[in-house]
């Protein structure tokens, strides 16, 4: 998927929604660990309830690696499921890779031609040589992690040298990489008033922002400093819609929480475009 068939999908849902399939097998409904996938069961009915809703899907890597070989198999019926289903909607691997060339070379094959990803969170530390593997996808997009919303992020992302913070750095060194058709953003949303800061050095690439909800970000902060005139956000929202119910109405009340966000994204959207 492309930067304009991408916008075309924001304005036709009125929606910059991104759904995280944070699924942990210790908080699904209890009942569908009879049905033989329960990981795959609970993410399809998040699917089926929200895709009219959401322009993305990001499942963390770190969730379905916990359960070994069951936990590939659950993420890659997923993918294929939402492949097939809908065939529209943008597939984030959020795997925060990164190595020396060949390694990322293989994180690459196997993210981008084994299981169809649209596109990888990839950690910058190692710098060009460990992120140009996954640019060489035509189609697929390089996240790069710019400006996480952990407490830690403290300890480097701000540290300054001739006044130009480690983050600032790192977007305007990885600009140079990739362009706004291949490379997007990672910023989290409990630092929202540093996007007006990041908009100045890639106005026009796409932002992934996770944070909003659950970790205290602000939707509209969000959108206030970092939109631009083709959006430019995908608002990543997890434990907040997909746990929003804990017994067999577990969808019906995430598609309430979904649609919560997309009303107040559809808002935001008709005040800024």
């Amino acid at each position: 998927m492309n930067k304009a068939e991408l916008f075309e999908q924001i304005k036709e849902k009125e929606s910059f929604l991104c759904v995280g399939l944070d699924t942990d097998i210790q908080k699904i409904p209890r009942f569908l660990l009879d049905t033989g996938d329960a990981i795959f069961a609970f993410n399809k009915e998040i699917i089926d309830a929200t895709h009219d809703l959401a322009v993305a899907y990001k499942p963390n890597l770190a969730f379905y690696e916990s359960l070994g070989v069951n936990g590939w198999n659950s993420l890659e019926k997923t993918v294929n499921y939402i492949r097939y289903n809908y065939p529209n909607i943008f597939i984030i691997a959020d795997a925060k890779r990164g190595d020396i060339g060949n390694t990322s070379s293989l994180y690459a094959r196997a993210f981008f031609d084994s299981m169809d990803f649209d596109a990888l969170t990839v950690a910058p530390y190692m710098g060009e040589d460990s992120v140009k593997p996954f640019l060489s996808y035509v189609g697929k997009w390089v996240i790069l992690l710019a400006l996480t919303s952990n407490k830690g992020a403290d300890d480097f992302q701000y540290m300054s040298r001739d006044g130009e913070r480690l983050f600032e750095r790192v977007l305007k060194t990885s600009r140079q990489w990739g362009d706004e058709e291949n490379m997007m953003y990672v910023v989290g949303a409990t630092r929202a008033e540093m996007l007006s800061d990041i908009r100045k050095i890639i106005p026009n690439h796409f932002l992934l922002v996770p944070g909003v909800g659950a970790q205290g970000g602000s939707l509209e902060e969000v959108a206030k400093y970092g939109m631009n005139k083709e959006c430019g956000l995908l608002v990543n929202s997890s434990r907040q819609i997909i746990y929003a119910g804990s017994d067999r109405d577990f969808a019906a009340k995430a598609r309430q929480a979904a649609l919560q966000l997309q009303n107040e994204m559809a808002s935001l959207l008709q005040k800024m475009l």
